[in-house]
């Protein structure tokens, strides 16, 4: 379907630390750029500087100027602009400003490109050692409060790998709290300075993490990935009807509910397949 404006929105991956895993893609779309919409001016000025790329117009994107920005960026695609978005580094629209402006993008009916690059995220991850079949990301934790004590409970109970980011000075906390409600024997991955000269991966439990945390100085940005909960052996019947009810009350078809439930729980899906049927009953 041909889109209603003649401009385009291009999210650009760029580098995370090593320059030299920038894609030929990513150049030329940067190259083409009338407008790039990025977090900071000047860390994307030094990025086209140094591959030779005239400044064009920028726009700050950020957590505080998204909204209004994105009337401008939308503007400007809908006369016809070649817009790019980044982000500091990494994969735009991510725990990064991106996501509203997608959104709006969309429903104003602007053709919407990605030109993928490199993630923090799945280079922690499969360099973790841990699960990597099916996982979750969690971003940051909120930083107190109730919403911080759920998604913690929400981590202790999680069967998939979990990936969160994290800044030097909150990581001690993060690691402490993450203890107290998953254990620390639970097997932790800490990442650092990813694709840079002093890249650092550690692996132990949270309970090692914590005693580490307080004998270095924890510096620059962190990638944390969880080992998942091991899996439940004594789920009852009860706990697995909720479950489905719970499920299906989202509106799960009976199939689907009992394949949830049994990935949760780690038991058969026949087994909540058949409990469903009950339900239904």
């Amino acid at each position: 379907m041909s889109s209603a404006v003649s401009g385009r929105l291009v999210l650009v991956g760029t580098p995370i630390g090593n320059l030299g895993d920038i894609s030929p893609r990513a150049l030329e779309a940067l190259g083409q750029a009338a407008v790039v919409a990025c977090e900071d001016t000047r860390r994307t000025g030094r990025l086209l500087s140094h591959f030779g790329i005239a400044s064009p117009t920028y726009i700050v994107v950020n957590e505080h100027t998204e909204g209004d920005a994105t009337e401008r960026l939308l503007g400007h695609v809908q006369r016809g602009d070649v817009v790019v978005l980044v982000s500091d580094a990494g994969m735009p629209g991510v725990s990064d400003p991106g996501e509203f402006l997608v959104s709006k993008a969309i429903e104003a009916g602007v053709t919407v490109e990605v030109v993928p690059g490199p993630s923090a995220v799945l280079h922690a991850l499969v360099a973790s050692g841990l699960t990597t079949s099916r996982f979750v990301f969690e971003g940051f934790l909120p930083r107190k409060g109730s919403g911080r004590a759920l998604r913690l409970r929400e981590l202790a109970d999680e069967h998939r790998t979990a990936v969160l980011f994290e800044a030097p000075h909150r990581l001690a906390k993060t690691l402490n709290d993450l203890a107290e409600v998953c254990g620390g024997e639970r097997r932790i991955v800490l990442a650092r300075e990813l694709t840079k000269l002093h890249e650092e991966i550690w692996r132990g439990s949270l309970a090692e993490a914590l005693t580490r945390c307080g004998e270095v100085d924890p510096r620059g940005e962190y990638v944390l990935v969880l080992d998942g909960a091991a899996p439940r052996a004594d789920a009852t019947d009860d706990e697995l009807r909720q479950a489905a009810r719970e499920s299906l009350a989202k509106g799960a078809s009976k199939r689907d509910a009992a394949a949830a439930v049994a990935d949760v729980f780690a038991v058969s899906r026949k087994r909540v397949y058949d409990l469903v049927i009950t339900l239904q009953a």
